[in-house]
């Protein structure tokens, strides 16, 4: 059996990853067709990352996507340690967009899983 190297990375890892850019693109088109303009894909800063940042009706959304096998699931997999995460990236977005300091924020998932539609939750946290 041939050796890994320490660069590759595992299989799993891969699949991962692609089901998490596959599922991050099916959200998106759900949110657009919801109305809503996406303006980034995929923020990272230093303390996190935002999978979708997007705007509607003057309110500009952070959106976490969530896949799993069931929408339930999905829904149970969003952790506080991620939320804070997310909400640090965002805070990090605010800084380097300063036009958007004083818009109105919410933190919104979109959960996915095969074969179903994803489900939207609009202010699906809280921050402090």
């Amino acid at each position: 059996m041939a050796r890994q190297s320490k660069d590759t990375p595992r299989p799993e890892r891969v699949a991962a990853h692609l089901t998490g850019l596959s599922a991050e693109s099916r959200a998106a088109a759900y949110l657009i067709a919801k109305g809503y303009r996406i303006v980034a894909r995929r923020f990272r800063s230093p303390v996190g990352e935002v999978d979708i940042v997007a705007r509607r009706r003057g309110v500009l959304v952070f959106v976490e996507v969530k896949a799993r096998n069931t929408l339930d699931g999905a829904a149970e997999s969003l952790l506080p340690r991620q939320q804070r995460r997310i909400a640090g990236a965002a805070g990090a977005w605010l800084a380097a967009h300063p036009e958007d300091a004083e818009s109105d924020i919410r933190f919104d998932a979109v959960l996915v899983a095969p074969g179903r539609i994803p489900r939207h939750i609009p202010a699906a946290f809280e921050t402090e």
